[in-house]
């Protein structure tokens, strides 16, 4: 293959998970535009963000990666019936790991407003947010991790290519989407909503 012909299929590869990127960013923006009364609700969840959303990114991107090696390795078969228990292992890991890392960013951002001399929400509050978020939108990225690098594997793709884009973008649009979804749980539950 010339220069020329790996970068047009480079292309022809990487600019469709780019652009449902974009328009991924946008979704979860708006949503994030959406949330003023939450924020207001429970303050310190703004300073939250940003860290459960590069949680998402950082532990599902893994796990794509670690899917698409298995694969280019022949470790990992593109099946999900009858896969091989590293599949069902390395999914239960990743979820773990996000709800480890959704713990200590809530208590993180806890403490770190209480020493700046802010009065956040409970800690209490604020975990069960992170938690819940967690949960839910670690369900949804394996699922979707899992999907998008077997099938992109099947069709000839190159996994490791559509990784980083579509995680990152269903991280982004899942992540904040469930965190909504879970401080209007929480506040309902503490009687606050």
């Amino acid at each position: 293959m010339t220069i020329r012909e790996v970068a047009v299929a480079a292309y022809q590869e990487g600019l469709p998970a780019l652009a449902a990127s974009a328009v991924g960013g946008l979704l979860a923006g708006v949503v994030l535009g959406g949330m003023r009364a939450e924020f207001r609700a429970v303050p310190g969840l703004l300073v939250l963000v940003p860290a459960l959303l590069a949680t998402r990114g950082n532990v599902y991107g893994s796990l794509g990666a670690r899917l698409a090696t298995g694969l280019h390795q022949g470790l990992v078969t593109p099946q999900v019936r009858d896969a091989d228990d590293r599949l069902y292992r390395a999914v239960a890991a990743a979820i773990s790991n996000g709800l480890l890392a959704s713990v200590f960013a809530a208590a993180a951002a806890f403490v770190a407003l209480t020493a700046l001399g802010d009065s956040p929400a409970p800690l209490g509050t604020l975990v069960a947010i992170a938690l819940l978020a967690g949960l839910l939108s670690g369900i949804v990225l394996s699922v979707t991790v899992v999907v998008v690098v077997f099938a992109g594997y099947r069709r000839g793709y190159n996994p490791d290519t559509l990784v980083g884009p579509i995680v990152t973008t269903a991280g982004d649009v899942f992540g904040v989407a469930f965190l909504l979804l879970a401080v209007r749980i929480v506040l309902t539950i503490v009687g606050v909503g």
